[in-house]
């Protein structure tokens, strides 16, 4: 197990997420500008490059951690950081497509501080954009023209389809009263995992990296994905809004059954019950946005007295422990390996 709170090079990480960041954003630019308007206005000011009137901006287009991860992948395997740019570009179009079909879903009206797309331009925008962001990672990709670029476009395409598949059952458990730790962890390492795992083997697929190789790359980038939801479903109830740039109990809202909650509700115990009593009788209640602050309070204090913080907690450090292990199995240059756990510890011990 790693130590409770792992030091993290702060200045390594961010110099790691922004040569990501840079390196990456050229060709995403130039890739959105495909798109027929007014997507390619709306995709601008998706990824923060414009406000809402359409004038220049600089906001948070997020952590880059895939683009970093990709850009690494290629390294692992004895390649260019170069090569992987376009694995880079292809994951992050995709992470974004379901980052505006999901805000949509889920009614959120915030991300990253500002006003969703959904929001703003409406919600036939989003899903449109969301589509033709989806379309072109695979059309950049197959435009390499290479065998390996189609070995990263399966690869790219299978993370896409677990993605969708991981989105559907976490619209479905809001539904239900109760969900196994087991299925929500199926979810998570769907909707968050499988595409993580993609951008840690996509850019040494298209580096000419062999099967087992990818593969094992990608048990890393899989379990790494399962300590990042973990620790984004913390975030979800606990996470400061002035960090997340969402509301305070964001994931209570939305009725999520997310790692604390499930976890929490299995553990039995007087607050696990009670727990269980609030959230069935919530069920039935359309209109959640009728409670008070100090209802949501009152579910939070439950799950942490049920053991659900700690429990989540606990099992971020061991997918970050599991991800790390597969680090190991990889013949790759020994700052690479230390990059790529830098990286790890950075998601176990992150704010937003």
């Amino acid at each position: 197990m790693p130590p409770v709170n792992p030091v993290v090079d702060t200045a390594d990480v961010t110099a790691l997420l922004e040569r990501g960041r840079t390196m990456s954003t050229p060709v995403l630019r130039t890739a959105v500008r495909r798109l027929a308007p007014p997507m390619d206005t709306v995709a601008a000011y998706h990824f923060g490059w414009i406000d809402a009137h359409g004038r220049p901006a600089d906001g948070d287009s997020g952590k880059a951690v895939r683009p970093a991860l990709a850009l690494l992948s290629a390294e692992a395997a004895g390649a260019a950081p170069e090569v992987g740019i376009p694995g880079a570009v292809a994951v992050e179009l995709v992470h974004n497509f379901s980052l505006l079909h999901d805000d949509l879903m889920d009614g959120d009206e915030q991300r990253r501080h500002r006003d969703t797309v959904w929001k703003v331009h409406g919600p036939a925008q989003a899903i449109l954009v969301g589509d033709a962001l989806f379309a072109l990672a695979n059309e950049l990709l197959l435009e390499l023209g290479t065998v390996d670029a189609g070995r990263a476009t399966r690869r790219l395409i299978t993370a896409s389809r677990k993605l969708i598949d991981g989105q559907a059952q976490d619209i479905s458990y809001e539904h239900r009263e109760r969900v196994t730790v087991e299925e929500c962890l199926e979810m998570e390492g769907n909707k968050t995992g499988a595409l993580l795992a993609c951008a840690c083997s996509i850019g040494a697929v298209l580096g000419g990296a062999d099967d087992r190789v990818a593969d094992t790359l990608e048990a890393y980038g899989h379990h790494l994905g399962l300590a990042f939801q973990a620790v984004d479903d913390l975030l979800g109830i606990w996470g400061d809004p002035e960090a997340t740039g969402k509301q305070t109990w964001s994931d209570l809202r939305q009725r999520k059954k997310s790692l604390p909650v499930v976890a929490a509700l299995a553990a039995g115990g007087p607050a696990s019950r009670r727990l269980g009593e609030l959230l069935t009788a919530d069920a039935k209640n359309p209109d959640l946005d009728s409670f008070s602050e100090e209802e949501f309070a009152t579910r939070a204090a439950l799950i942490e007295e049920a053991g659900g913080r700690e429990w989540t907690s606990e099992e971020a450090r061991r997918q970050h422990a599991v991800a790390i292990e597969a680090l190991h199995r990889v013949d790759m240059p020994e700052r690479v390996r230390a990059q790529l756990t830098a990286l790890a510890d950075f998601v176990v011990v992150r704010k937003r």
